[in-house]
């Protein structure tokens, strides 16, 4: 089983730079976008709903949130949008598409801008409440992969320049220990069970590949998927946004 996960920075503009085109050779059981920046009521054209899958979006009917959609090649039992958490399900967006035994959800958490102590106050305790929900679910008889944009660097070999980012965002000690207590609580970094290279990033804050590289986009797993985790790999060899997509493989059936 395949699914990419991918960071859009605004799902038409990605569509220009050729990433539907790119999706359509992948052969993806699932794939994930985050950070549509536009209504599902927006996207007009076929190119954004492909015959080979069933496409969900969750976003503001204003369009001054940015959404998320998943697109699944089989249907799924169940689709729920949202995780509950009252005025946050319009900053951290979340859609999972729920199986048999197996749930795939894309988010995007929500993103603090440096020197804004609000922001950063709103994006820890949306994280203090996924990881109340994650221990919850973590009891149910089923198996979760959550992509997506999680606007956090794990460790120091997720971020290129350590010590220009040491105080950004993303990078802070209190959100790195975040991540720590998530592996540690059980849940796994698919991507990090085959992979441990250093220059392994994702994100470019810059805009610009190979300048000041960040990995934020994960695919986060229950321990149960841990020894399924198949193949790995960040795309690279083109530019659809500022992130490239996450690509991983699963010896799984649906």
């Amino acid at each position: 089983m395949r699914i990419i996960s991918f960071s859009a920075d605004g799902i038409q503009n990605a569509a220009r730079n050729g990433f539907y085109d790119w999706m359509a050779e992948q052969d993806a059981d699932f794939v994930c976008i985050q950070d549509l920046r536009c209504t599902e009521y927006d996207l007009q054209d076929d190119l954004y709903f492909p015959r080979d899958y069933n496409a969900y979006f969750f976003d503001d009917v204003n369009g001054k949130s940015n959404g998320v959609a998943i697109y699944c090649r089989k249907l799924p039992k169940a689709i729920m949008t949202g995780l509950g958490f009252a005025d946050f399900d319009m900053e951290g967006r979340y859609i999972q598409a729920d199986y048999e035994n197996l749930s795939v959800g894309c988010l995007l958490a929500p993103y603090a801008e440096p020197g804004d102590a609000g922001q950063l106050a709103r994006k820890s305790e949306f994280f203090n409440l996924l990881a109340h929900h994650l221990q919850k679910v973590s009891n149910k008889r089923r198996e979760f992969i959550i992509c997506g944009n999680w606007h956090i660097a794990h460790t120091a070999a997720d971020v290129e320049d350590t010590e220009r980012n040491s105080n950004t965002p993303g990078f802070l000690a209190e959100e790195r220990q975040w991540m720590d207590e998530l592996v540690e609580s059980g849940y796994v970094d698919a991507f990090r069970e085959i992979n441990s290279d250093r220059d392994e990033f994702s994100w470019w804050p810059d805009g610009t590949p190979g300048s000041n590289g960040w990995r934020t986009d994960f695919q986060i797993i229950s321990k149960g998927l841990k020894y399924a985790v198949d193949y790995g790999a960040i795309y690279k060899a083109r530019a659809f946004s500022s992130h490239a997509p996450v690509i991983m493989d699963y010896d799984i059936e649906l």
